[in-house]
């Protein structure tokens, strides 16, 4: 008969004949055995310290690997989403000579199955100023009043008036950054000075030139909110010199991973010579810079996780060293090597099962409530975290990845698993006639 002593030990009664347990791998024997090895003991305390600081270590890698990860792909999600949401996944340019056929071209793109949008486009560089006569740079869009009510990242996100001033050509629709940098509100007028200005006999003169702001909008994106116009596509046509003609088409389609098969689409339905660039060459540095970050954020985060491990070593072997006695008694009562090596192995599993059930719930509960918790230490430190104006979203974001949160938790276990083995190994090479010769 087995039973455990006031010390945490096992023991067999006096008087009672010792019989061999049932070394069935993973048996309820062993399952019990390990269980009152986690169990905390006075004489163990040491041990257990080591052992909630592995759980702990643990639960606190996978939860910040999972957080980090998520945010991370949450940014890369809401940045495409924006910059895709104003410009096209698609621009098409002329190699032939002037895109005066805009009109007809975007007609036919629209006709093309896959294809959700093509708008003619105008663009240009000018100096913004305002009431206080701060200059700001901007980019001015020129483009259709149908077209731009389709663009429903802008037209969906108006802060300040309406577009019924655009639609008529009577105004332009800024950033709310940039409105508030220059100090203007719906109604007020904003002055864009361009460098393509009137020649004279003098040279070029800049054309200074003032609109009324008939709306102001905020997609969430700092640097589209500061420095994007929006324009009347055939005022744009006036103030840059492009009477009849646009400067581009940009093509949205409905699938932008499908670039590279919309490609002979185009081309075949343009029936002319023309440049195509696609989303992805245009933000290539962006992204592949977003790339390289978070894999190299995977690869630190991953060292907590592993130094967790570690801890999980030292304290199993602390308990074997500890437990030679009872591990020498279980071997003369018929366990075999195996399974001690089992039981250990629980012992040292279920820390780190444990605590990465616990990491997975921490990362899930910080992942829904990322924001709120950010607003929360700013509003403790008095400072901006996350400010916009460097990480160029208004909000934190946060999107949890299945794939991502399966390879975290599988990385953790297998990392735990692979600790004990050792430990393990050592407690099922202890040699019980040695163990006892000095009991």
């Amino acid at each position: 008969m087995v039973s455990d002593t006031a010390d945490g030990g096992v023991t067999a009664h006096a008087g009672t004949k010792a019989r061999a347990p049932s070394t069935r791998p993973f048996s309820t024997f062993e399952r019990m055995v390990a269980l009152r090895y986690l169990r905390p003991r006075r004489k163990e305390a040491f041990i257990s310290v080591i052992a909630g600081f592995s759980f702990i270590g643990i639960m606190l890698g996978v939860a910040t690997l999972i957080i980090v990860m998520a945010v991370m792909n949450g940014f890369r999600t809401e940045l495409i989403t924006r910059i895709l949401g104003i410009n096209g996944h698609m621009i098409v340019q002329p190699i032939d000579g002037v895109l005066d056929n805009y009109a007809d071209l975007a007609d036919r793109f629209r006709k093309i199955e896959g294809v959700r949008d093509a708008i003619p486009l105008i663009e240009g560089q000018t100096l913004a100023s305002g009431k206080g006569g701060a200059g700001t740079g901007a980019l001015v869009r020129g483009v259709r009043a149908d077209d731009f009510t389709r663009l429903k990242m802008v037209s969906d996100n108006i802060q300040q008036g309406d577009l019924v001033g655009f639609a008529a050509g009577e105004g332009v629709a800024i950033g709310s950054r940039m409105a508030a940098a220059l100090g203007l509100s719906a109604g007020d007028t904003i002055t864009l000075i361009s460098p393509e200005g009137d020649v004279t006999p003098l040279g070029v003169n800049p054309r200074v030139k003032s609109y009324k702001v008939a709306a102001i909008f905020e997609i969430g994106m700092s640097e589209y909110d500061a420095s994007i116009i929006f324009m009347p596509f055939e005022e744009a046509q006036l103030y840059f010199n492009q009477e009849g003609i646009a400067q581009s088409i940009e093509i949205f389609l409905n699938n932008p991973e499908a670039v590279d098969d919309m490609r002979p689409k185009i081309e075949a339905a343009a029936e002319r010579s023309i440049f195509i660039t696609d989303w992805r060459q245009r933000n290539r540095t962006f992204f592949s810079a977003l790339a390289v970050e978070r894999n190299v954020m995977f690869m630190i985060l991953t060292m907590i996780v592993l130094v967790a491990a570690l801890n999980i070593i030292s304290g199993l072997i602390m308990l074997v060293k500890d437990k030679g006695t009872d591990i020498a008694i279980l071997r003369t009562m018929g366990a075999t090597s195996g399974s001690i090596m089992r039981i250990f192995f629980m012992t040292g599993a279920t820390i780190g099962m444990v605590g990465t059930v616990a990491g997975v719930v921490l990362g899930i509960i910080v992942c829904l409530n990322v924001e709120s918790i950010r607003q929360f230490f700013s509003w403790l430190s008095g400072t901006t975290l996350f400010n916009p104006e460097l990480y160029f979203l208004s909000q934190l974001p946060a999107e949890m990845n299945a794939r991502e949160t399966v390879t975290v938790v599988v990385m953790a276990l297998a990392l735990s698993f692979l600790a004990t083995i050792l430990p393990a190994w050592r407690a099922s090479r202890i040699d019980p006639v040695q163990a006892l010769r000095y009991e």
